[in-house]
């Protein structure tokens, strides 16, 4: 009675009803976008895209399907559009002053990806699920099943998040996006495919420790001290045999312990000193990292996302220094 009452003001003109309306879904559809995008910054883009449409296209809303639903398929056609108009995003250049990085093991496919920081997942991941989601929220947030989506063309990637993700029927996404139900049969085998090739089942690795666990803070903590110290050998230890360290927007690509630990040899080299700050990105330990410069400032290189399976860490993701402000970490600390 509450919505409907809402639903009758926000039509009249009134702002704040609207806002009322709109705003229990507001995170989670900032995280839906997030998802399409693979970028922080153009999710937010798009939710406020998304959200004046809504709010101009509310006196053609017929209550044929719940707000909720109306507001996602409002915001994934928005993403889709956004998608569609977007210039490729070059990647970077080698860009870290006084390091000389070994040959990569490869150049990453996904090169434009940002991290999305734990502090904004509240609320947005616990949301209810339809009976066909077939991932765990957690894990649908993780930096891997975010990169794999990002190989997918536009709409098997809006199809499989709106199906495995959220749980929709084939039918419910088939209006959202004006197709078919055949349409969106076939999207989803084909990226259904593409992503379990690239993110293993859940079952055929070891889970990682619970977030915020003794486990997971020794394990970090073992990590941030190898690397602040430049013991190469422990860091190494704490690696997996498949691990993999990547960097966008530099499409670098390091893998397997051996290549990784040249690659962290090249970057604690010449008494190049760190500290590191605790953050949680993505639904995973993540910290900033700060390089000890000639006058004594900490300068902020970028954030560091650990990806743990067991008791050890399986790939690195380095970030640059801009993300910094969204985790409420300050470009600079005092010596």
């Amino acid at each position: 009675m509450l919505t409907t009452d809402l639903i009758t003001r926000a039509k009249a003109g009134d702002g704040d009803a609207f806002r009322e309306l709109t705003e229990p879904y507001r995170r989670e559809l900032q995280v839906h976008c997030y998802r399409l995008l693979g970028s922080f910054q153009d999710a937010e883009d798009a939710l406020q895209d998304a959200l004046l449409a809504a709010w101009r296209s509310l006196g053609a809303y017929e209550g044929r399907a719940s707000i909720r639903t109306w507001l996602y398929r409002i915001a994934t056609n928005r993403c889709l559009n956004a998608l569609r108009s977007a210039n490729r995003r070059a990647a970077k250049e080698w860009n870290i002053p006084g390091v000389e990085p070994p040959e990569p093991t490869r150049l990453g496919e996904v090169v434009w990806l940002e991290p999305y920081p734990d502090a904004l997942l509240e609320g947005a991941i616990d949301m209810p699920l339809g009976p066909e989601a077939r991932y765990e929220q957690k894990e649908s947030i993780s930096l891997a099943f975010v990169t794999a989506l990002q190989l997918l063309p536009a709409r098997q990637r809006a199809v499989l998040i709106l199906r495995d993700v959220l749980g929709y029927h084939a039918s419910e996404v088939a209006d959202m996006l004006d197709s078919s139900v055949e349409s969106v049969t076939s999207a989803l085998k084909r990226a259904r495919s593409t992503v379990q090739d690239r993110v293993p089942p859940a079952g055929e690795r070891e889970p990682p420790p619970v977030p915020g666990s003794p486990a997971e803070q020794a394990l970090v903590a073992k990590f941030v001290r190898a690397y602040g110290s430049g013991d190469i050998d422990a860091l190494v230890a704490l690696l997996t045999d498949d691990v993999c360290v990547s960097m966008p927007p530099m499409p670098f690509e390091y893998q397997g312990r051996d290549s990784v630990g040249r690659f962290y040899a090249s970057m604690i080299c010449q008494g190049r000193t760190y500290d590191f700050v605790p953050t949680r990105a993505n639904g995973q330990p993540a910290f900033g990292a700060y390089l000890r410069g000639p006058d004594g400032i900490l300068h902020g290189t970028g954030l560091v996302v650990l990806t743990l399976t067991g008791d050890r860490i399986c790939a690195t993701t380095r970030f640059e220094n801009g993300v910094l402000p969204w985790f409420g970490l300050p470009r600079s600390l005092p010596g």
